[in-house]
């Protein structure tokens, strides 16, 4: 029997599409065992997935430190893997995938540069840009099955399953309006939107749409949650109360709702994997095509500053380094009448 690692540390969203790899591998070798590692707070996203055998939750601060990296890097040995694919490809991973004893391991590697340390048998190069519509991050991640294993059929769409008592959510089961998932805010700063701005967002919904809307936010988010509450002008429609901390709940949650409104990030992947429809806010500093998976202008849809500033953007990576470090100046162009249009489109769609 066949024993496989997958390397992804971070983030919610990330851990998700890399199931792609566990999909696919598992046409290969059915009954090998495929093991899964990433930091507590992603493995949400992992439990009862029928192509993961065994998940490795490890605390980020528990593989941070080279006493702690190798203490990891001998338990990956004394599991004797034969192949271990590495995603994330940070010097972690790589180490993790240098030590291991591995005979086959495949990592990913940027283009134009290469693997120095010699952590992978197998370097792939990611793919210069997207050729299917489930977008270039989830393409890339099952090139790198593909680039080694002849696969009929490869799974692009990652799933997240889900056991019968989590089919319900408690809260809104029984709300026979829509619930519609508002992710109020990014998952960090530079995926935020003004507050001001989802504020005139969340306005927009609550008097042109009858529905409940949830805020989603971060735990550490609560506070600006409030805020924003307090200044809507029909709390009669907002679900305050209604919430998760932890990524199973919300899985629970959005599995339970009618559709996403958010933020590029964790949140949407989500969403799409329980086959929920969402519109997509992006950062500016974010490269759509990377992660823009199924848009089809109907089922998933999104906005980008781009579409609507092209002036403001060039393509050269400084530019966008810039603009990353301080996207908050290229969100204040990004004004909620850019957004509006397309958000009643979406919503006409599949609330009408």
């Amino acid at each position: 029997m066949k024993k496989i690692l997958i390397i992804q540390n971070k983030r919610i969203g990330d851990v998700l599409l890399s199931t792609v790899i566990a999909d696919n591998i598992k046409k290969v070798y059915p009954k090998s065992q495929v093991d899964f590692l990433a930091y507590d707070y992603c493995t949400g996203v992992l439990d009862h997935h029928a192509n993961i055998d065994n998940i490795i939750s490890i605390a980020e601060k528990d593989l941070k430190g080279l006493g702690n990296l190798l203490k990891m890097a001998r338990q990956i040995r004394k599991t004797k893997y034969d192949i271990i694919f590495d995603p994330y490809a940070k010097f972690q991973s790589r180490v993790l995938c240098l030590l291991s004893g591995a005979k086959q391991r495949i990592g990913s590697v940027k283009i134009g540069k290469s693997e120095k340390l010699g952590a992978y048998t197998h370097p792939v190069t990611l793919l210069e840009k997207a050729t299917l519509n489930c977008g270039k991050s989830l393409e890339d991640r099952v090139h790198l099955v593909t680039s080694q294993f002849n696969i009929k059929d490869p799974i692009y769409k990652p799933k997240i399953h889900l056991e019968p008592l989590e089919l319900s959510h408690d809260k809104v089961s029984k709300i026979d309006e829509p619930i519609l998932v508002f992710g109020i805010l990014g998952s960090n700063p530079k995926k935020s939107m003004p507050l001001d701005y989802v504020l005139n967002l969340v306005n927009y919904v609550t008097e042109h749409y009858k529905a409940k809307i949830v805020f989603n936010y971060a735990p550490y988010q609560k506070e600006q949650a409030k805020t924003l509450y307090e200044r809507c002008e029909r709390k009669d429609q907002i679900l305050f109360d209604v919430y998760e901390e932890n990524i199973r709940g919300f899985v629970q949650l959005m599995n339970a709702s009618t559709l996403l409104v958010a933020n590029e990030g964790g949140s949407v992947h989500i969403a799409k994997a329980l086959n929920k429809p969402t519109f997509t806010i992006y950062s500016p500093y974010i490269l759509r095509e990377s992660w823009a998976s199924f848009e089809d202008g109907k089922t998933h849809t999104s906005v980008h500053l781009l579409d609507h500033k092209p002036e403001l953007f060039k393509t050269d990576r400084a530019t966008r380094k810039n603009i990353e470090e301080n996207p908050q100046l290229m969100y204040e162009e990004f004004k909620p009448e850019l957004i509006i249009p397309e958000l009643k489109a979406f919503l006409d769609y599949h609330l009408a």
